[in-house]
């Protein structure tokens, strides 16, 4: 069976690999080449490229760019379809007087391409027409071959068990929701009912700092590389009917990924604000203080944004006699650390640290690099904004899609890391459910006790 190699391998530090593309003049077939670098073509040229035939195989850094972007100007559905036009008609799949040997060295080419579609964007094959395609031309190919019979039933079967797997995670978040809503209004009606607090269920910030982690690295898990570009899609200035997802988006696993982050600030903000003596307060604040540092230590940056932002709020930094309670200086510390001045350059400075570490881990421990999310999006929304997708000429601007998936992919590499850390049921039961006030609710709660 067909396997991809990993992601970290796909692009180097200027974004891509310079020795793919060495065609004999700048200008090959509507496609435009500068230094060997595929800049700019037509959508329709950029298409045959993905196709392979039985001399050329597209690769593995186009075909993520390509199928990674394309979604700006057309849907999933549409492009499987001329793939699936292409492969048929140009390879003559569909004549039972062509070359057996030629369909033999052609089949293996096409196949591997739909196993890296499949892999990497398993959310498209939600859409019926996708998974009609796919199982369309997959049949053409292993038609009278054992071998390509067995490798398409092993692709598909693979591609089943994500699908069902992300609408396993879906109803999960959906009943995690429900549970978290219900316990809030049993709060309401009767505020006497908590009789616990985080201290009490991990009294341990280090286990607290790796629990949140589980939550950050599953989370991650499930967000497809598609749902960056999705986020951004606007109407294709040259396709003059609809925008190219005026459709329901497939999945909300990004959307997901931001509630959690702000349901972690809200809950330290709940945490500090629920305790009546200041001493108290004081004592959950240094507790968030260590959590935040050992997040920091284990590369999970966007609990720890979380943590901070939620310390920062103002029901809990009005609490000032609290405060003066509180040694500070690892607070400061880590306050410095992703501080936002110059474009987060502290920060930065630490993932490129974290980065690097990851790249020549010897375990799974050191391998964890999880950004903080919303600075992640907000770079991206920015490269979108900033580089047109189309060129005066019409041409598709590519030079602009590889850095686009030069970022894409690096937070794929990211997020495939298992993690390391022994779950704890209990723990991950409170941070996921327990009731969070308001601003407003914990606010009206501290009046008494600034």
């Amino acid at each position: 069976m067909p396997q991809t190699p990993p992601f970290s391998a796909m692009f180097d530090s200027s974004g891509y690999n310079r020795n793919l593309y060495q065609p004999a003049d700048d200008s090959c077939g509507g496609l435009y080449y500068h230094d060997n670098n595929l800049l700019s073509g037509s959508l329709e040229a950029l298409i045959q490229h993905l196709v392979p035939n039985v001399d050329y195989y597209p690769d593995r850094t186009y075909i993520f760019t390509f199928l990674l972007s394309s979604r700006l100007f057309m849907h999933p559905y549409e492009l499987m379809a001329k793939v699936c036009h292409l492969c048929v008609e140009h390879q003559r799949l569909s004549d039972p007087n062509s070359d057996k040997n030629q369909i033999r060295k052609i089949a293996p080419k096409i196949l591997q391409l739909l196993t890296e579609w499949t892999e990497t964007f398993p959310y498209d094959f939600r859409d019926e027409r996708m998974m009609r395609n796919l199982k369309d031309l997959a049949h053409r190919i292993a038609s009278g071959e054992e071998t390509y019979r067995k490798n398409v039933q092993q692709m598909i079967q693979c591609l089943i068990r994500k699908l069902a797997a992300l609408s396993q995670y879906e109803e999960v978040l959906a009943k995690i929701s429900s549970t978290s809503t219900d316990r809030l209004t049993v709060l309401k009606t009767k505020p006497q009912s908590i009789q616990r607090d985080i201290i009490t269920v991990c009294s341990d910030p280090y286990t607290l700092a790796q629990q949140l982690t589980h939550i950050e690295l599953e989370r991650l898990n499930y967000i497809g590389p598609e749902e960056f570009v999705q986020a951004f899609v606007q109407k294709d200035p040259l396709d003059n009917d609809k925008s190219c997802y005026s459709e329901r988006k497939k999945t909300r696993n990004l959307e997901a990924y931001v509630e959690w982050f702000n349901r972690l600030s809200y809950l330290v903000a709940t945490e500090i604000c629920m305790p009546v003596k200041k001493k108290h307060r004081a004592r959950m604040i240094e507790y968030f203080i260590d959590v935040a540092r050992e997040c920091f230590n284990i590369g999970n940056f966007n609990s720890l944004m979380a943590i901070i932002s939620g310390m920062n709020m103002s029901p809990v930094s009005r609490l000032k006699k609290t405060w003066a309670k509180v040694k500070t200086a690892k607070f400061d510390v880590l306050e410095h650390q992703m501080d936002p001045s110059s474009n987060f350059y502290n920060y930065r400075t630490a993932l490129r640290g974290a980065a690097q570490r990851s790249l020549t881990a010897h375990s799974s421990r050191e391998k964890i690099v999880i950004p903080f999310f919303s600075l992640l999006i907000k770079d991206i929304y920015f490269l979108n904004e900033g580089c047109a997708n189309r060129l005066p000429n019409g041409h598709v601007n590519f030079e602009k899609f590889w850095e686009l998936a030069k970022q894409v992919s690096e937070f794929m590499t990211w997020k495939q890391v298992e993690c390391p850390f022994e779950r704890d049921r209990k723990i991950l039961q409170y941070l996921l459910t327990v009731p969070v006030f308001s601003e407003d609710a914990m606010r009206v709660r501290d009046l008494k006790t600034i």
